[in-house]
């Protein structure tokens, strides 16, 4: 059963928080909100946790294109390779805000990912899914929860998310009803940013 933590988004409870990421810290799954739809996310240290969540998903894990989500920018040098000026200022008009950058990872990878070319960066502007990535002190990894309905993508509403994955996460936070439209993928590898998924928000170039 699936502990099931209300948590609200104006002043997000400390205490709260703390529970969150000391079952992430135990190796625990959960699911959050972000600035776009629920996702699932666990400790990107713990490669336990992160084959659960890809088992989830019916991917391997070395093949998963997992989402590192972190508080703001400046831990980026820790997984990702040294940017240029206009990359940097790019990143910083538009996070925290619902994109996922794609830029070149370094050899600091999890060691699963170490195969891996590139990473996608996640700073969602959600004061909820940011404390927990702060308390924690390292990025969590994620991928949005996909509905099996044709016609909702996404399960916008915390409660059918709880009944639908209470016995396969150890927490559900309800932070009140999520979106449906994913997050704006980027891919920043190249000469030129390449808009790999249109989803939420207009980028600022």
């Amino acid at each position: 059963m699936a502990e099931f933590i209300k948590i609200y988004e104006e002043n997000p409870n400390p205490k709260e928080i703390k529970r969150v990421v000391k079952i992430l810290r135990d190796g625990g799954v959960i699911i959050y909100p972000s600035d776009t739809v629920y996702a699932l996310g666990c400790d990107i240290k713990n490669t336990r946790a992160m084959e659960r969540v890809a088992q989830l998903r019916g991917v391997k894990l070395e093949k998963a294109n997992f989402s590192f989500v972190c508080e703001d920018l400046s831990k980026l040098s820790d997984y990702v390779k040294q940017i240029d000026t206009p990359t940097f200022k790019l990143l910083k008009r538009n996070l925290p805000g619902p994109y996922t950058f794609i830029l070149p990872g370094n050899n600091n990878l999890p060691t699963v990912f170490k195969k891996k070319k590139e990473v996608g960066i996640r700073v969602p502007d959600n004061s909820i899914t940011r404390a927990i990535v702060q308390e924690l002190g390292n990025p969590i990894i994620s991928t949005s929860i996909k509905d099996e309905d044709e016609v909702i993508e996404y399960t916008t509403d915390p409660e059918l998310i709880l009944e639908k994955w209470d016995n396969l996460v150890d927490l559900v936070i309800d932070g009140g009803y999520g979106g449906n439209i994913p997050s704006t993928v980027i891919d920043l590898t190249g000469a030129e940013p390449v808009v790999i998924r249109e989803g939420k928000g207009s980028l600022e170039l």
